[in-house]
């Protein structure tokens, strides 16, 4: 769900309504210290979004990039030791996630986009003593980054269906844990679809981006309902400097920026950085080339309106945004969801 788009509001509002909550740990950090007029660091600010979005019987999770590489560790153990049910982990293969911290109670979920690379995080993790407690199959119609190559990201062997019988075969060698399928998941009866393919749950995103709820600015969410399915694109080159094929709105002022090479290089936050030769997080494409890379930490973090008057925004969606037209709350979503209606 993006740079402050599932903060506690929303997490908290789907756990009340019977889902599980998942809270975005991206850029956490600089959200929570706006915020509160407090300096926190990104454990502590963990801690505080997961306590504000638990409630008595509700489940509230925590979505850590594995991209995120240099605030990874910390983020982990801030999660456990604040008592998320579950951290699930993608853009790159978490490998050595139970090896962080004791996980207690938190359920430890991978996302992954193929039946391999479920088994590569199996056969590690067994070296752990751990094995998945769920995971998240996600197809390439979500939105944000995708874990294909930009020419595989429409191939017919790369749809969540045909992709989901390898990948359930693969849990159940490994255990028989559940597997969630993600990406295009939009209404009551393609969640009904999937149960009856095998899918154990769905995770949603772009339909919980367009509720009252959601910390996206109110700019985001008025350009989800605008938007139109020709608007909808896999931004490559320019595109994400993790190097992942990225779903945006084109009519979003930073890729439009990035497109017409108006925007200057600049990464002054830093949460994507890469090591160097001396083992220290300084490297990102975005810092010195505008040309193939746009500068996500401060588009995504203008979109939740942290730093919105100094930032052009960057709206990254799922492929079925066009069909969503009006703002909903979630509790009139999830009736609908539920298949009770509106």
């Amino acid at each position: 769900m993006g740079v402050g788009v599932s903060l506690h509001p929303l997490a908290k509002a789907v756990a009340g309504e019977g889902g599980l909550g998942i809270i975005s740990s991206a850029c956490i950090d600089r959200l929570v210290t706006k915020r509160t007029g407090k300096k926190v660091s990104i454990y502590e600010a963990i801690k505080e979004e997961i306590s504000l979005a638990k409630i008595k019987n509700g489940f509230v999770g925590i979505n850590i990039m594995g991209a995120l590489a240099r605030d990874f560790t910390e983020s982990v153990k801030g999660a456990i030791d604040a008592g998320a049910d579950a951290i699930i982990s993608g853009a790159g293969l978490p490998l050595t996630l139970p090896a962080i911290h004791p996980p207690k109670d938190t359920a430890l979920i991978p996302i992954v986009s193929s039946a391999r690379a479920l088994d590569i995080i199996c056969k590690k993790w067994e070296k752990l003593g751990y094995r998945p407690d769920a995971v998240v199959l996600e197809g390439p119609l979500a939105g944000g980054h995708l874990g294909f190559r930009i020419d595989q990201v429409d191939l017919e062997c790369n749809k969540l269906e045909n992709l989901l019988p390898p990948v359930k075969d693969m849990a159940m060698k490994f255990g028989d844990f559940p597997v969630i399928v993600a990406g295009g998941i939009y209404t009551h009866g393609d969640i009904v679809a999937y149960l009856a393919k095998g899918a154990d749950g769905v995770q949603m995103g772009t339909r919980f981006l367009a509720t009252t709820e959601s910390s996206a600015t109110q700019a985001y969410k008025e350009a989800v309902v605008r938007a139109k399915e020709e608007d909808i694109v896999v931004a490559h080159r320019p595109g994400s400097p993790c190097g992942l094929p990225f779903r945006v709105i084109k009519q979003s002022p930073m890729y439009v920026s990035s497109l017409s090479r108006r925007r200057q290089p600049k990464c002054d936050k830093g949460y994507v950085l890469m090591k160097d030769a001396d083992g220290k997080y300084t490297v990102c494409p975005a810092k010195e080339d505008n040309k193939d890379y746009f500068c996500i930490c401060n588009g995504l973090l203008s979109s939740s309106g942290y730093n919105s008057n100094e930032e052009e925004p960057l709206y990254t969606v799922g492929t079925n945004a066009s069909r969503i037209d009006k703002i909903l709350s979630v509790k009139v979503l999830m009736h609908e969801l539920s298949g009770l209606g509106y």
